[in-house]
C-alpha cells in the first residue's frame, strides 16, 4: 500500500486487527480503571456563586465567604370560603409542623387583605442545602392537613425553597433514569433492523455504553478542577450515545459493505479502517473543537458541558478506531450470529440495497438541482422564521413544571394572595465596619427605596446585611423586571454616593435568570465565531477546498436556524405543543439557543463529513462530479438514515419528559437531526454540490501547500495468511 494512503486510522484500524486481543484487554482496563478511580475521587458540584454571574453572583459571594447560610424558606397558604374561617386548621397545621422537629422561626399567620386566606411562613432547621433532603415530615403534615381540610372547604398550599427543590430533584432523577433506560433499548431494536442480526446490533450499542462509562470516570476526576452542575452526567450521556452509536455504525457499515462487495475480510476491514474510520477522526475533532467554543461563554454550566462532551467524544472516537476493528477481526463472520429472519439482507446482491430508495429520490434532485435547492432552503427558512421573534428567559417554576402541576398551582395561588413572597429580590451589601454611620445610614436609604415590604437584617458580626425585597406578582413577569431594574440603578446611586463605606448588589432569583440571560447573550458570538472558524479550518485541511468549507457552515446554519424556528413555534407560541403533551409557555429556555448551536454543529458533521468524504472518494477514483455525488450520497444513505432514526428516537425520549427545558431539547436536536439527514443530506447538499460542479474540488493556489489527503480506499492487496486467532 502507498504511504499516502496509510492515514492514522488505517494504521489505527490494522495495528489492531493484527493485535486484537491487546487491543480488546487494553479497552475494558482503561474503561474499569476510568471507572474505578473516577468512583474514588467522587464528583464535585457547582456552589451557587459558581454558577452565577454578574451582580447576583457577587452578592451570592459575599454571603458565601461570611458564612452566612440563607435558611430554606417555606410558605404555606390555608384558604376557607369565609373571612376567618381558616383560623382552626392553620392552628391545627401549625402545631403539626411544629411537630416534625424541622421547623424553626414559625410566625404567626399572615391573614390576606379579603382574610380569606391566611400565611405560614417558616424556615426549615440546619444547612439550607440539606433542607430538601429534611423537608419530607413537613410535606406530609402539609398533605394531612389538605386532605382533612378538603370535607370543610379549606384549601392549603405549599411552596418554598426546600419543598421546590424537593419536587425538582425527583422529577430530574426520574426523567432522566427515564431517559437513559429507554434510549439504549431504542437504539438496540433499531440497530436490530438495520443490521438483521444480534451481535452486529450489540457491538455499536456496547461500545457506546462502554465509552460513557469511561468517560464518566474520568469527568468526576475532572470535576475537581472544574465544578460540574448536576445535569452534566445526563448531556454526557445523551452525546456519548449518539456519536458512539454513529461512528461504530459508519464504521461497521462500510465493512459489511465491502464484505458482501466480494473483498476478503482484512481487506474489508481495512479499507473500512482508511476511509470510514478517517471521517470518523475528523468527525470527532471537529465535534470536540466545536464543543469547546463553550468555554467563551462565561458560564461554569457550559464549561462544564463543554468539559463532558469533549470527554466522550474523544473516548467514543479512539474506541471507534481502535477496539471496534479488533473486535470485527476477531467476531470474523460471528458478526452475522443471531440472524432475525426477514431483516438480515448480507449479500453481494443486496449490497446496496440500502442505497436503492436514496438512488430513486435523488434522481429527481440531480436533474433539476436549481429548483431543489431552491425549494429545501425556502422550507428551511420558512422553518427558521418564527425564531426571529424568539424570546429567552430563565424560565420559572410554573413554566417549568406545567401550569397544571401541583407546585405550579401552589406557586400561582400563593403569589396571587401574597405577592412576591415566594421569590424576593435580595439585596447584599458589605462594609468594613457595618455600624458606622455612614454604612447605617447608607442601609436606611437602600431600605427606604426598597419600599413597602422590604426587610433588613444586619449581620454585625461578619459586617454584612441583607435586604429582602418583594417583587411584583411572581416575582418573574414584566412589572417585577422593571422592579429589579428600578432597585438595581437604586443600589448603584446609593453604592456612589458611599464610596468606600459600602458595597451592594442585587441577588434573588429573578436577578440571577437576568444576569444568567444577559451572559449568554455576550457570550453566544465569540462561541459561534470560534466554533465556524474552526470548522471552516478543519473541513479545509480535510478537503482542501474553501467551497466545501464554507457549504459545511451554511448547511449546518439552516438546520441549527430550522430547530431554532421549530421550537420557538412549539413553545413559544404553542403550535402543537399539545401534541407532545406540552404546553405554550411564551419563551424559550435562556441556556437552550447556545445549547442547540453547539451541540448541531458538533453533530451535523457527523453525517457531513462522512458523506462528503465518500463523495472525494468516488471522485478521487476519477468519477465525474455528477456520479461521484450519486455514489456518495447512495453509498452512505444506509448509515445515515440509521445514525439519524436513533439520534432522533434518542431525542424524542427526552422531548417526552416532564421538564420544559428537556422538552425544548429534545424537540429541537430532534427536528433539527431529522431535517440534517434528509433535507439537507439529501436534497439540498447534492443539489448545491452539483450546482458548483467542479468549483467543490478546487484548490486556490495560495492553499496548495496543504497536504494532499487521498479519500480513496487502499487498492487490494494480496491475501497472505491471517493472523492465528486468539481466544479473548
Amino acid at each position: 500500500m502507498g504511504a499516502k494512503r496509510q492515514n492514522l486510522a488505517a494504521r489505527l484500524g490494522v495495528w489492531s486487527a493484527h493485535h486484537r486481543r491487546t487491543a480488546i484487554l487494553g479497552w475494558l482496563l482503561f474503561v474499569v480503571l476510568a471507572t474505578v478511580i473516577g468512583g474514588a475521587t467522587g464528583t464535585v458540584t457547582a456552589t451557587d456563586d459558581e454558577m452565577g454571574t454578574g451582580d447576583s453572583a457577587r452578592a451570592t459571594k459575599i454571603l458565601d465567604d461570611a458564612g452566612i447560610d440563607e435558611p430554606a424558606n417555606e410558605l404555606v397558604m390555608v384558604g376557607a370560603k369565609a373571612p376567618d374561617a381558616w383560623r382552626d386548621a392553620a392552628a391545627d397545621l401549625s402545631r403539626a409542623l411544629e411537630r416534625t422537629g424541622r421547623v424553626t422561626g414559625l410566625k404567626e399567620p399572615l391573614p390576606s387583605k379579603d382574610g380569606k386566606e391566611a400565611l405560614l411562613r417558616f424556615e426549615m432547621k440546619g444547612e439550607s442545602d440539606e433542607a430538601a433532603d429534611q423537608v419530607q415530615p413537613v410535606l406530609d403534615a402539609v398533605d394531612k392537613a389538605k386532605d382533612a381540610g378538603a370535607e370543610r372547604g379549606i384549601t392549603v398550599h405549599q411552596f418554598g425553597d426546600a419543598s421546590s427543590e424537593k419536587h425538582l430533584n425527583d422529577l430530574l432523577t426520574d426523567d432522566l433514569k427515564k431517559a437513559e433506560f429507554t434510549a439504549v433499548p431504542l437504539a438496540l431494536g433499531i440497530l436490530l433492523v438495520a443490521f438483521g442480526a444480534v451481535v452486529a446490533a450489540l457491538l455499536p450499542v456496547a461500545l457506546a455504553v462502554t465509552a460513557c462509562v469511561a468517560a464518566f470516570g474520568l469527568l468526576s476526576l475532572a470535576s475537581h478542577s472544574l465544578h460540574l452542575f448536576e445535569t452534566t452526567f445526563s448531556v454526557m450521556f445523551l452525546m456519548g450515545l449518539a456519536v458512539g452509536v454513529d461512528y461504530c455504525l459508519f464504521y461497521l457499515r462500510r465493512e459489511r459493505d465491502e464484505r458482501a462487495a466480494g473483498h476478503d475480510a482484512e481487506t474489508a476491514l481495512r479499507i473500512a479502517a482508511a476511509t470510514s474510520g478517517r471521517a470518523v477522526l475528523v468527525s470527532g475533532l471537529t465535534v470536540m473543537v466545536a464543543m469547546a467554543g463553550m468555554f467563551l461563554s462565561g458560564l461554569l454550566l457550559f464549561k462544564g458541558f463543554a468539559i463532558a462532551t469533549i470527554l466522550v467524544v474523544c473516548v467514543a472516537m479512539l474506541g471507534s478506531v481502535t477496539v471496534l476493528p479488533a473486535l470485527l477481526a476477531w467476531l470474523g463472520d460471528r458478526i452475522d450470529a443471531g440472524r432475525i429472519p426477514f431483516l438480515n439482507r448480507r449479500s453481494k446482491k443486496g449490497v446496496h440495497a440500502s442505497g436503492s430508495v436514496a438512488g430513486s429520490l435523488l434522481k429527481p434532485v440531480l436533474a433539476k438541482p436549481a429548483f431543489f435547492a431552491v425549494a429545501a432552503t425556502a422550507l428551511l427558512l420558512a422553518l427558521a422564521a418564527p425564531a426571529l421573534g424568539m424570546k429567552t428567559e430563565q424560565l420559572g417554576l410554573e413554566k417549568q413544571f406545567g401550569s397544571d402541576a401541583p407546585l405550579s398551582v401552589s406557586f400561582r395561588e400563593i403569589t396571587a394572595e401574597f405577592p412576591g413572597g415566594p421569590a424576593p429580590a435580595l439585596v447584599v451589601a458589605e462594609a468594613d465596619d457595618i455600624r458606622s454611620p455612614a454604612a447605617r445610614d447608607a442601609l436606611r436609604e437602600l431600605t427606604r427605596r426598597a419600599g413597602e415590604g422590604a426587610e433588613l437584617t444586619v449581620h454585625e458580626r461578619q459586617d454584612v446585611a441583607e435586604i429582602a425585597v418583594p417583587l411584583p406578582g411572581g416575582g418573574t413577569g414584566a412589572d417585577a423586571k422593571k422592579a429589579l431594574a428600578e432597585l438595581r440603578a437604586d443600589v448603584r446611586d446609593v453604592r456612589a454616593g458611599t464610596g468606600t463605606a459600602l458595597t451592594a448588589y442585587v441577588g434573588g432569583d429573578l436577578a440571577e435568570s437576568e444576569d444568567f440571560t444577559d451572559q449568554l447573550g455576550e457570550g453566544i458570538v465569540p462561541v459561534f465565531v470560534f466554533i465556524a472558524a474552526v470548522t471552516f479550518l478543519i473541513m479545509l485541511f480535510s478537503f482542501r477546498s474553501v467551497v466545501i468549507a464554507v457549504t459545511s457552515i451554511a448547511l449546518n446554519l439552516l438546520s441549527v436556524g430550522a430547530a431554532y424556528g421549530v421550537m420557538t413555534a412549539v413553545f413559544q407560541h404553542g403550535w402543537g405543543a399539545s401534541l407532545i403533551g406540552s404546553e405554550k409557555v411564551g419563551a424559550i429556555e435562556n441556556w437552550m439557543p447556545l445549547f442547540v448551536l453547539v451541540v448541531l454543529f458538533g453533530l451535523s458533521m457527523d453525517y457531513h463529513v462522512f458523506v462528503v468524504s465518500r463523495i472525494r472518494e468516488a471522485r478521487d477514483r476519477g468519477l465525474g462530479n455528477a456520479d461521484a455525488i450519486r455514489e456518495g450520497i447512495t453509498r452512505t444513505a444506509g448509515a445515515v438514515t440509521g445514525a439519524a432514526v436513533i439520534m432522533v428516537a434518542v431525542f424524542a425520549v427526552f422531548g417526552t419528559l416532564s421538564m420544559q427545558d428537556m422538552q425544548q431539547m429534545g424537540v429541537g436536536l430532534g427536528v433539527a437531526v431529522l431535517l440534517d439527514a434528509t433535507v439537507v443530506r439529501m436534497v439540498l447538499l447534492p443539489s448545491l454540490m452539483t450546482l458548483l460542479g467542479e468549483r467543490n474540488w478546487h484548490t486556490p493556489r495560495y492553499l496548495r501547500w496543504l497536504p494532499r489527503v487521498s479519500h480513496e480506499p487502499p487498492a487490494p492487496t494480496a491475501p497472505h495468511p491471517a493472523p492465528t486467532r486468539q481466544p479473548v
